[in-house]
C-alpha cells in the first residue's frame, strides 16, 4: 500500500498511549487502531485536525505517500 500511516512513531516520540490520544480527540480506541495500522479507508478531517492539535504536528508528519 503506498500510503504509510506514522501515528505510531508520533506517538511514542511522545510518549503517549493510543488510548490517552483517543480519548482527547472523541474516537474509540478501536478506530485510532484501524487509523494506525493502515487499514482505514478514510479519515475524517476533523479527526485529522484533532490528532495534528494534540500531537502537534502537521498532516504529512502523520500520514506519507511511497510509490
Amino acid at each position: 500500500m503506498p500510503i504509510i500511516i506514522k501515528l505510531d512513531v508520533l506517538l511514542a516520540e511522545r510518549k503517549m498511549k493510543s488510548m490517552d490520544l483517543a480519548r482527547l480527540i472523541g474516537i474509540t480506541e478501536q478506530n485510532l487502531s484501524v487509523l494506525k495500522t493502515g487499514k482505514a479507508k478514510a479519515v475524517r478531517f476533523s479527526t485529522l485536525e484533532a490528532i495534528c492539535k494534540y500531537l502537534d504536528c502537521q498532516p504529512g508528519d502523520i500520514i506519507e505517500y511511497k510509490d
